[in-house]
C-alpha cells in the first residue's frame, strides 16, 4: 500500500509541475488567461516559481532513503498545501465586482498539491526493527 501512495506523490509532482503553466482563470476584462507565471502587470506575482521549486525538492527528498529527508518533507508538503490554498483563493477571488473563470489548471494545482501531500505522509520506506538486549 506505501510503494502506491509512492507512486501517487510521484505523479502528482508530475502533475503539479505542469499545472502551473496550464491556464488557471480567465479574466474577460481584461480578455487573457493568467497561469501561474502570468497575470497582468504581475499584479498576483508568479506563484508558479515557488510551486516548481518546492515541488522539485518534495520529488527529490521522495527518491531519496534517508529518514530525515521524509520528515523534511512533511513540513514541505505542509507548506505546499497552504500556498496552493493562498494561491487558489487569490487567482479565484472576485474583484470590483468581477469574477474570474476557472480553469482547469487552477484545480490541478490545488488537488495536485494535496496528492503531493498524501504521498508525503505516507512514504516507501523500510524501517528495520531492532531487538532490546536483555
Amino acid at each position: 500500500m506505501q510503494r502506491f501512495f509512492n507512486w501517487l506523490g510521484i505523479a502528482a509532482c508530475v502533475v503539479l509541475i505542469i499545472s502551473c503553466f496550464l491556464p488557471w482563470t480567465f479574466h474577460a476584462d481584461v480578455n487573457k488567461d493568467f497561469t501561474g507565471f502570468f497575470s497582468e502587470q504581475n499584479k498576483y506575482g508568479r506563484p508558479g516559481k515557488f510551486i516548481i521549486i518546492f515541488t522539485a525538492v518534495i520529488l527529490a527528498f521522495m527518491l531519496l532513503p534517508k529518514i530525515w529527508a521524509k520528515r523534511t518533507n512533511l513540513f514541505l508538503g505542509a507548506m505546499l498545501v497552504a500556498y496552493a490554498i493562498k494561491t487558489y483563493i487569490l487567482y479565484t477571488s472576485c474583484y470590483m465586482a468581477y469574477c474570474p473563470e476557472k480553469k482547469p489548471g487552477v484545480f490541478l494545482m490545488l488537488f495536485g498539491a494535496v496528492a503531493v501531500f498524501i504521498g508525503v505522509v505516507f512514504p516507501n520506506m523500510k524501517m528495520q526493527q531492532t531487538t532490546k538486549p536483555d
